[in-house]
């Protein structure tokens, strides 16, 4: 494998400081003084008379045009300069999103794939386009920044040159029309170029490179504990503003920073805008190189409380949103995870566009009569008047009777699937008790005033054992959940014990895999450190699975994926157009297979798919790497 390149980033605190102008002048200085071989291979010159003139004298490898809905689009050309392997690469916006059908979604993919090859890159970055101050930079300039890089890739770079002139001489450039056209200047001081906004850029971006320098400052004299920062992740809107500044506290804290996704049995009720929320906070963490993890169980109190204990977090940070109070408690679940977790601190994250709202009840859309729950609930519906009347001809009084038929109402809860017949046998049991057992007989007429208050007092008994009842069987379906993915992922570990050759340990990949999410598997062996040809683990038998997976554009997927070690495919933003997720069985920088999902059908995987698909490979991967050293 090819010695990493290195990444130089010109960073500045807006448009028009002269990034590009820097880089291409620092390159020509490069190029004079070590002759090495330099360039160009994206500049976005935006008409200025300077840059242009800077990059004469740099070779220039040309830009790949794509035509997308009849448009046709210049986009950096990254097979071309892989095919050229320079010693340094000049590729202009670190930020930009590259027009779609483009193998990455973003450029700084595109400069991480140059990095893998040995290829030292130069490139420019304003401070506004860094993930982790988006709500920063909005709540100074009102302008929301839509591309932006995972602070990441900033704090790993090798030099950071910072590109810095006076606000005031930035504002002449301006007014010069040496950033924009005249026609855009006006509009540009009045708003993300007011000074005011300037002045607090400026200063963010100088504060961002002295936190990066304490990051990786080397003082052997500095003692301290290791931070383990957690955040919570759901569905809400607001969410990615909590997720933002719990990264911000990590990374000024030096800590291991996890997000946590509670999954309870509401989870697959969600609508599907809050799907699409949920799922761009899940990418947003993963962007900023969280350990994405996720736990099953309806108390989310309880179960972020038991994660930070097992896991030594120190600090947990929380969203306004999701401080609300539970129906059965008086307390919010920061209170309860005070309660549980008295030693940890709990950050609440305000939110100015939030807006109390009163939540309105509401039934699932989703219930559906069955047969034979409706059988059951008449049956003992049946059984308990027969019985009742009994009683009654045994002079019983009243009160056992309604007894009677609270026990016949906790008997429905805990045999039928759904709460709505425990809420109908209810209704039922008090119209026949006053129908068949209070004077006067056989009418709905209530003489006593005793009778209405035990009939309310009936209701809200069954009420409460009917929403117990159903808490129960959710949570029980929860730990068999989680119950059946740690089994798997046991068996799978054991199984793997037993193999002694790779041509096992493949068969068993695939047979576990498709076992674990009933899809058609691709796995392409590697042998003598070069990947070959796949073959399709496809039990059903499909023939159409076999020739799309065996088609030139899925190849391409996986040798990407073998040749990065990386993951690529469908729900990832490289080769997203492809029909497989595609992952890499790797153990460190070597990587002993790849491995296809079949997605052809838009099947979106959720994070604990994900998450005990990974922990498989890695168990795979360990595997492999024993047999070959044997």
């Amino acid at each position: 494998m090819s010695k990493k390149g290195k990444l130089t980033i010109f960073f500045g605190y807006c448009a028009g400081v002269g990034k590009t102008y820097a880089m291409l002048k620092y390159a020509k200085k490069i190029l004079e003084e070590e002759k090495k071989d330099i360039v160009i291979g994206y500049i976005q010159p935006h008409d200025r008379k300077d840059t242009i003139e800077a990059m004469q004298g740099l070779e220039q490898i040309g830009v790949a045009e794509i035509n997308y809905k009849g448009h046709i689009f210049e986009e950096f050309d990254l097979d071309k300069a892989l095919a050229r392997n320079p010693e340094i690469i000049l590729v202009d916006e670190l930020a930009h999103t590259n027009v779609q059908s483009s193998r990455h979604k973003k450029r700084y993919q595109d400069i991480e794939e140059l990095l893998r090859a040995g290829i030292d890159v130069y490139t420019t970055l304003n401070v506004q386009h860094l993930e982790s101050l988006h709500d920063i930079v909005e709540s100074i300039t009102n302008i929301k920044v839509n591309e932006r890089v995972p602070d990441h890739i900033f704090d790993e770079a090798d030099d950071i040159k910072v590109v810095d002139i006076e606000v005031e001489q930035l504002v002449k450039r301006l007014e010069d029309g040496k950033i924009y056209k005249k026609s855009q200047i006006k509009r540009a001081l009045d708003n993300f170029f007011a000074k005011n906004n300037l002045i607090a850029l400026r200063e963010i971006a100088l504060r961002r490179c002295a936190d990066r320098i304490n990051l990786y400052s080397d003082d052997k004299n500095k003692q301290f504990i290791k931070e383990h920062i957690l955040v919570g992740i759901s569905p809400s809107p607001t969410n990615q503003k909590v997720i933002r500044t719990a990264y911000r506290i990590a990374s000024s804290l030096h800590a291991d920073f996890t997000a946590l996704f509670v999954e309870t049995s509401n989870t697959k009720y969600l609508t599907e805008k809050q799907q699409k929320n949920l799922k761009s906070n899940l990418e947003l963490a993963k962007h900023l190189k969280a350990n994405v993890v996720s736990s099953y169980g309806n108390d989310v109190a309880f179960q972020i409380s038991q994660y930070a204990k097992i896991s030594g977090v120190s600090k947990i940070v929380l969203g306004r949103s999701v401080q609300k109070i539970s129906i059965l408690r008086k307390t919010t679940i920061v209170d309860q995870i005070t309660n549980l977790s008295p030693n940890i601190d709990i950050y609440i994250i305000p939110d100015t566009n939030f807006e109390s709202k009163s939540k309105k009840i509401r039934f699932n859309s989703g219930v559906k009569f069955e047969l034979k729950d409706s059988l059951i609930t008449v049956g003992i519906f049946l059984a308990t008047t027969l019985l009742s009347a009994i009683f009654f001809k045994m002079e019983f009084s009243t009160t056992n009777i309604v007894l009677l038929y609270v026990l016949s109402s906790c008997v429905i809860g805990y045999s039928t699937s759904n709460p709505i017949y425990n809420i109908i046998s209810a209704i039922f049991s008090i119209l026949t008790i006053d129908f068949m057992f209070i004077q006067p007989y056989y009418s709905l007429t209530i003489y006593s005033k005793d009778y209405p208050m035990i009939f309310i007092i009936m209701a809200i008994v069954s009420f409460f054992i009917s929403l117990m009842q159903n808490q129960l069987k959710k949570e029980k379906t929860l730990a068999v959940k989680r119950a059946y993915n740690m089994d798997v992922l046991l068996q799978t570990s054991q199984k793997l014990q037993t193999i002694s050759t790779y041509e096992q340990a493949a068969n068993e990949t695939c047979y576990e895999l498709n076992k674990l999410l009933d899809r058609a598997v691709i796995f392409y062996p590697v042998k003598n450190g070069r990947l070959t040809d796949c073959f399709v683990y496809n039990p059903k038998n499909d023939n159409k699975i076999d020739d799309v997976f065996k088609s030139n554009k899925e190849k391409s997927v996986a040798k990407w994926v073998f040749t990065n070690n990386d993951n690529a495919g469908a729900n990832t933003t490289t080769l997203s157009d492809s029909n497989g997720f595609y992952l890499a069985i790797r153990k460190d920088n070597e990587v002993f297979g790849v491995v296809g999902i079949d997605l052809s059908d838009n099947y979106k995987m959720t994070v604990d798919e994900k998450s005990l698909l990974k922990s498989i490979l890695n168990e795979v991967a360990l595997c492999m790497d024993s047999i070959k050293n044997k």
